[in-house]
């Protein structure tokens, strides 16, 4: 039985949050979130151009801050830079984990779409903060693992509460991370 239209855009965008969740976004199709609220199609299409927009409006709080959080990490390098953006990308993740967990396993497909692809640029600046701004393969190869493990577990664990896995993925991040001078200029202790 039809419902009739949808009241709002939110009600198509929680249809499409509930969807992505459970069949994934490549899984989804704009009639399967219509069917969801009880509209046609094409009332989706009235208030998205398409799934991809649809994609965007969900993704864009935690792109808003991604991008905040890139722009603090301008200037900064060594331990500053691995600090704020292991602080900042923790925060983030904890914060969006429920939008992380929608696109679970088709990042590097979504990566690829116009509307995402300042995003693989952002990655790559915060995974060189990450590792201190310094292109050591130890450093390198820490700081992406920590992005994709800390973005993998705050998909797996939503329900876990920010006190306790906000603490754990920092305590994991400074262990992780390879230590680099605090000036930039200064070489490492051997």
């Amino acid at each position: 039985m039809r419902r009739g239209e949808p009241e709002t855009r939110g009600e198509i965008l929680a249809a499409a949050t509930r969807r992505f969740a459970a069949t994934g976004y490549r899984g989804t199709s704009l009639q399967d979130i219509a069917t969801e609220v009880g509209c046609s199609k094409a009332t989706v299409l009235y208030h998205f151009a398409n799934k991809e927009a649809l994609l965007t409006e969900l993704m864009a709080p935690a792109i808003t801050e991604l991008q905040a959080l890139d722009d603090a990490l301008t200037g900064l390098s060594g331990r500053a830079a691995q600090q704020t953006a292991a602080d900042g990308f923790v925060d983030l993740a904890v914060r969006f984990r429920r939008e992380i967990a929608l696109i679970r396993g088709e990042f590097p497909e979504l990566l690829r779409q116009p509307e995402f692809a300042h995003i693989q640029r952002i990655s790559e600046r915060l995974r060189d903060a990450l590792a201190g701004n310094t292109d050591r393969a130890a450093a390198q190869v820490a700081a992406l693992v920590l992005l994709a493990g800390i973005s993998e577990t705050c998909a797996e664990f939503v329900d876990m509460p920010d006190a306790e896995l906000r603490p754990a993925l920092l305590a994991l991040a400074r262990r992780a991370l390879e230590p680099v001078p605090e000036h930039p200029t200064q070489d490492k202790e051997t």
